[in-house]
């Protein structure tokens, strides 16, 4: 075999006994969670934003503005529920780049998967306590969720993700949201499966255990656009693209039918300015539809400090060194804006 073997990392367990979060934010997470569970099934009718950083790469940068985010959040939180994106694992389409901290805590730096582990938690636990924000992360690799499992408010499944058995039956056993995003394809039949197996009991083994689960009803779908056979960018966030979601949800025996939309990657054709638009759009055609007023949860924003990106060591504070996104002013201004349709 070809795997050199390094070090043996420290558990879950281990992990969280080490890095433990304080009984004050275990009871504030439990509230948060309760609130989002509310949205998804229908018990209130707040509206979800999951905004933040494409990666989230600096501890101090992604503190930072949570903590501007909080300040925003109780502006408007008759009507909103501000989730902070703070993804720490990066999909990468052909394996290459930075893929979060959780691989190189300092992204100048040879991974260190160890260093990465207690950096993510770390990150996660500060940002709880300074903004009183639980956050959204994506699970790219279904062994680590325990080093969050009781962190986390909402689960993403990535496009690369959505079609693999693996992370269909691991948050078969969450307790929080699992956002299923539609594959780079576009297959909504495809994302709309994952949802079905999600929402339902399995037994499988996981990390040297058999276990079983008892399925999530809170999975839901989330539409990121696609692309087409010749690599361009299919949007899928029109009225026409809701309606056909709402009649596919309504054929099927699901449970909490909802989604959420992300107004960038094949959505906004990677032009990240483009998000403001799309936002405005989607809030538009609920405003149109009782039904998808009803379906639609929420959005999803990609959103920094500084707008746009630089390239690793670009050394500026507060900008993306991933895909770009929002400047801080045009996020506050949109998060404005979402609630006045609200």
């Amino acid at each position: 075999m070809s795997f050199k073997f390094i070090r043996k990392l420290p558990t879950p367990d281990e992990i969280r006994e080490q890095f433990p979060v304080p009984s004050d934010l275990v009871r504030l997470k439990k509230e948060r969670d309760n609130e989002i569970r509310d949205v998804i099934t229908g018990q209130s009718n707040k509206f979800l934003v999951i905004i933040g950083p494409c990666s989230a790469d600096n501890e101090d940068a992604v503190c930072d503005y949570v903590v501007r985010l909080s300040k925003l959040n109780e502006k408007v939180k008759d009507k909103l529920i501000l989730i902070p994106r703070i993804y720490t694992n990066k999909p990468r389409t052909t394996g290459e780049g930075y893929k979060g901290i959780v691989h190189q805590p300092d992204p100048e730096q040879q991974p260190d998967f160890l260093a990465g582990l207690i950096a993510m938690r770390k990150m996660h636990i500060r940002a709880i306590a300074e903004s009183g924000l639980t956050a959204a992360d994506e699970m790219l690799y279904p062994d680590n969720w325990g080093y969050v499992s009781d962190i986390l408010s909402y689960v993403a499944i990535g496009a690369r993700s959505v079609e693999d058995q693996q992370h269909r039956i691991v948050v078969s056993g969450f307790d929080v949201p699992i956002g299923m995003k539609n594959p780079t394809s576009g297959n909504l039949t495809v994302m709309l499966n994952s949802v079905y197996a999600s929402q339902h009991p399995h037994s499988f083994i996981y990390r040297g255990w058999e276990v079983q689960t008892n399925g999530n009803d809170l999975a839901h779908t989330v539409l990121r656009g696609a692309s087409n056979k010749h690599g361009g960018y299919l949007p899928n966030y029109h009225y026409e693209d809701l309606n056909l979601l709402l009649n596919l949800y309504n054929e099927r025996d699901l449970k909490n039918p909802a989604t959420v939309i992300d107004t960038n990657h094949s959505n906004s054709n990677k032009q990240y300015e483009q998000q403001i638009r799309i936002v405005k759009e989607v809030m538009h055609s609920r405003k149109l539809n009782a039904d998808i007023h009803k379906l639609v949860k929420g959005v999803m924003i990609e959103s920094y400090i500084e707008e746009g990106c630089q390239k690793v060591g670009g050394g500026i504070y507060g900008k993306s060194i991933t895909d770009p996104c929002l400047g801080w002013e045009a996020s506050k201004q949109l998060i404005y804006d979402i609630a006045e349709y609200e």
